[in-house]
């Protein structure tokens, strides 16, 4: 009997260490998983406003402790918020100028620098324009009273001052026009029929049915409509925003961008 109850409690203590073992294991697999929480800081040009919200949304499935916090605005004014000291893990600019102006100042990790997107520029007019605009050379015409662009420091604004420089039309252009601090600021314009019709990317005109595209920019107008991303030497989680800056390149967020209207970039 006395063999028995001893028997009956080794069988109880191994049944109870096989418990915690499997627990620990349960936890630790778990830990792996799952990972620490972090959050990242990611300032993105306020073209990716849209496109970004849906690959946020994605990124849950593929790394679940990592909370992505956006701030959207005009590249400039990123470039000169990173400057100050906000917090910012990546930075997603809608033209290279910007990054590259981050980068001489040493607040990139030049190395992690990925061309990712390519967009176009267009000319727009509120949905119901009746109007005859047909290119770009007709805002610097009576056709339109106002025209809404971007400011100096906006991307947009300064591909949209290239293109009227190009042909030669930029100071009539400039007197009629109407300067938004960020191409969602031009469209909004637009689309509330407050001006004539507005220049912005192809990928912001497709992302409402409140505007028509008149047409494209001259070929050879501008430089191309590159968006580089790269991690900042701030960034207190590195290696979780050199993962999400490869993700965004990958199949499942490719898919996300050419939806979007924006092409990938090519070499």
């Amino acid at each position: 009997e006395t063999v028995m109850k001893n028997t009956k409690k080794i069988a109880a203590l191994l049944l109870c260490a096989l418990m915690a073992l499997s627990l620990l294991a349960g936890c630790s697999q778990s830990a792996q998983t799952d990972g620490e929480p972090v959050e990242l800081y990611i300032s993105a040009a306020a073209s990716l406003t849209d496109v970004l919200a849906e690959i946020a949304e994605d990124y849950k499935a593929v790394a679940p402790n990592v909370t992505l916090t956006f701030t959207f605005d005009s590249s400039g004014t990123l470039q000169t918020q990173i400057e100050e000291g906000a917090p910012a893990d990546v930075f997603v600019s809608a033209a290279q100028k910007q990054m590259n102006a981050l980068d001489e100042k040493g607040l990139v990790q030049s190395d992690t620098i990925k061309n990712l997107l390519v967009n176009k520029v267009v000319l727009i007019v509120p949905k119901d324009s009746q109007s005859d605009i047909a290119t770009f050379e007709d805002v610097a015409t009576d056709k339109v009273a106002m025209v809404a662009v971007g400011e100096a420091s906006v991307p947009v604004g300064q591909y949209t001052e290239e293109i009227y420089t190009y042909l030669n039309l930029w100071d009539a252009v400039k007197a009629k026009a109407n300067f938004g601090t960020n191409v969602r600021a031009v469209l909004s314009w637009v689309e509330g029929g407050d001006v004539d019709c507005g220049i912005v990317y192809a990928t912001d005109a497709a992302s409402t049915d409140g505007v028509k595209v008149i047409c494209e920019a001259p070929e050879g107008s501008h430089k191309p409509v590159i968006y580089p991303a790269a991690v900042l030497k701030g960034s207190t989680h590195s290696e979780e925003a050199k993962a999400f800056v490869e993700y965004l390149s990958g199949s499942d967020a490719v898919k996300r961008f050419e939806a979007a209207g924006f092409s990938m970039y090519q070499e």
